[in-house]
């Protein structure tokens, strides 16, 4: 059975579920922000072994670890439901606390069952630096970058060029998603010469994220599912600048293109290389492909979004997810078998 941990929000388990009905596969849904309200469960452990049970109250479907072939770490959420909230908020607090220590604990414990989006990988996988290191290393392109809280440094990096890009740092948690905190900042293209200008404690009150701009031609959203790689063209230049140029984002509400597309075969390499070095079987890569036809790596995204490319462009990337989940649930010959659409 596939266990699939995820939010009542998120859609993108719906899309893959579909096939996994389509194909005889079991499943369990947990929508770990309800934790408390919507399920029974317990983890036990003695000297004849370990096991957890669980039970949907609501559709009464139960998973024992001991079925699960395959684990989706598909965005869980803190738990937040209260089945009898106290008047005391101090209480209902440490309640919540206690059944989000249970659940990292039950995640860590299932750490070394095959998943897609990692149990304990995507944390540390998210690092900015990390991921720019292990690109260095694997001889691909990146932006120069630099990181400070103070203008000094921001400006000794800022001076090389006459354009930068001031980035965010922080996303949300990827090991446990908080809903009270689902906001965005898009990346800011900025001439050097206005950046100069900023008083000193601009800098000094946080964390500054500069890369130098990079002209492009278009940009790559590619989408790694264990040996599946599918590159999306996003032709982010064809906008104006708040409106996906600067960054692609922005462009979803003004017709931004998306267009399925072929990538040199050392690029997919490179990818498979990266996730490997990152213990990852999932991941959602941004390149830059740039006017002279170089590409650069931008980020990895460990748990990035996937199903708006779907609806775009029509190819069924939650068939690759789900076929990639049941492969240790069909026979590998059925496996084969599978066609995506595109």
């Amino acid at each position: 059975m596939i266990l699939i941990f995820s939010n009542k929000e998120d859609i993108h388990p719906t899309y893959v579920i579909k096939h996994l009905k389509a194909w005889g596969v079991d499943f369990f849904r947990f929508n770990t922000e309800c934790l408390l309200t919507d399920y029974e469960f317990s983890w036990c452990c003695n000297n004849d072994g370990c096991d957890f049970k669980i039970r949907n109250i609501h559709n009464q479907i139960e998973l024992s670890g001991r079925q699960i072939s395959a684990v989706w770490d598909r965005r869980p959420r803190i738990p937040q439901e209260l089945l009898l909230p106290n008047e005391n908020e101090e209480i209902n607090k440490h309640i919540l606390g206690e059944a989000l220590g249970f659940l990292r604990f039950l995640r860590y414990w299932m750490r070394n069952i095959y998943s897609i989006g990692s149990i304990v990988e995507d944390h540390p996988a998210a690092s900015k630096m990390l991921q720019l290191s292990v690109a260095k290393e694997l001889g691909m392109h990146i932006p120069d970058t630099c990181f400070a809280n103070r203008k000094e440094p921001v400006s000794q990096f800022a001076t090389q060029y006459s354009n930068v890009l001031l980035k965010p740092i922080s996303d949300n948690d990827v090991m446990l998603e908080d809903i009270n905190q689902a906001y965005s900042f898009y990346a800011k293209k900025v001439p050097t010469e206005a950046l100069l200008q900023q008083p000193d404690m601009a800098f000094s009150q946080t964390v500054s994220f500069v890369q130098n701009y990079v002209d492009k031609a278009y940009e790559l959203r590619i989408t790694v599912c264990c040996d599946d790689i599918i590159a999306c063209k996003i032709d982010s230049q064809t906008m104006e600048d708040d409106k996906g140029k600067i960054d692609w984002r922005q462009g979803y509400e003004y017709g931004l293109k998306h267009e399925i597309v072929d990538i040199p075969e050392q690029i997919k390499e490179f990818c498979h290389q990266f996730l490997a070095k990152m213990h990852l079987n999932f991941g959602c890569f941004d390149f830059i492909v740039t006017p002279e036809g170089d590409y650069v790596f931008l980020e990895c995204n460990p748990n990035g979004q996937w199903l708006w490319i779907e609806l775009y462009t029509g190819y069924d990337i939650s068939k690759v997810v789900a076929k990639n989940l049941a492969k240790f649930e069909i026979l590998p010959k059925n496996i084969e078998n599978i066609s995506i659409s595109r």
